[in-house]
Order: structure tokens, then C-alpha cells, then sequence
């Protein structure tokens, strides 16, 4: 289960990497280069892993705690978005310009809809929240 775990977790880490740096197709986007708003996210999300691989006992639990609290921040990002048609991240209409450029599943107008990066990101976040938890249980009842 922890290899599970792991691999789920530098999968993750792999794909927000892709943000790090950026991934462009011609005119289109899979994700602009972000490292000076999310260069900070990466490095704790780093620091969780290898804290994971290391000391699992105390590891797993801050993977869990980070990834969920991740989660929490992209789904108001996002998907509320989708949700509601708003949000507390600024407009629907600013959001949608922002994200215009990006590689998108689908595009409906005056509706945001998370694009391919971030629905394979958030997709990974719940892998990666899932098995820590399925972990964390299998090794609790050992613990005891």
C-alpha cells in the first residue's frame, strides 16, 4: 500500500511540476508557468513526499492534511466555479478570460469549465488524498 501511496504522490508531484514550468502548444496552453504563485505549494508538496517516504508514521498524516487541505483550495478555485457560476476568487467572467487560453475539455459560453490540467490535477489530489487514507487505516490497525 505505501508504494501505492508513493507513486500516486510523485505522479502528483510530476504533473504540478508541468506548472513549474509550463507546458505550451502553439497558441494554447496546458498550463502557463506558475512558480512564482504556486513555487511555494511545490515545495511543501515536495517536502511532504519525501517526509512521507522517510518517516510514514508522521508522513502520512501531513500528505493527508496537505493534499486535503490542496484539495479544499483548488475545488473553490474551480469547480465552485462551475458549481455556482461564482466565487470568492474574483468573477465568472475574469476566471473564464484567465483559463481562455488553456487546453479546455469543453467550452460552453458564460460557463467556466476547469480545464485539462487542472481536472487531472484535482483527479490526482483525490488519488493521492484516497490512498494516504486507505494507508493510514491499514497501518492504524497494525498500531494498535
Amino acid at each position: 500500500m505505501k508504494k501505492t501511496c508513493i507513486a500516486f504522490q510523485i505522479i502528483l508531484l510530476v504533473w504540478f511540476f508541468l506548472d513549474m514550468i509550463g507546458i505550451y502548444f502553439g497558441d494554447k496552453c496546458l498550463v502557463t508557468q506558475s512558480y512564482k504563485e504556486d513555487g511555494l505549494f511545490f515545495l511543501i508538496y515536495l517536502i511532504t513526499i519525501i517526509l512521507f517516504i522517510i518517516k510514514d508514521k508522521i508522513g502520512k498524516w501531513i500528505v493527508a492534511v496537505w493534499t486535503s487541505i490542496w484539495f479544499v483550495i483548488q475545488f473553490l478555485c474551480h469547480e465552485w466555479y462551475t458549481i455556482f457560476n461564482g466565487g470568492i476568487m474574483g468573477s465568472l467572467e475574469g476566471k473564464i478570460k484567465y483559463f481562455s487560453e488553456t487546453v479546455q475539455w469543453i467550452k460552453i459560453e458564460g460557463k467556466y469549465i476547469p480545464d485539462i490540467y487542472h481536472t487531472v490535477l484535482h483527479i490526482l489530489l483525490l488519488l493521492v488524498i484516497i490512498t494516504t487514507f486507505m494507508f493510514i487505516k491499514k497501518t492504524g490497525n497494525k498500531e494498535q
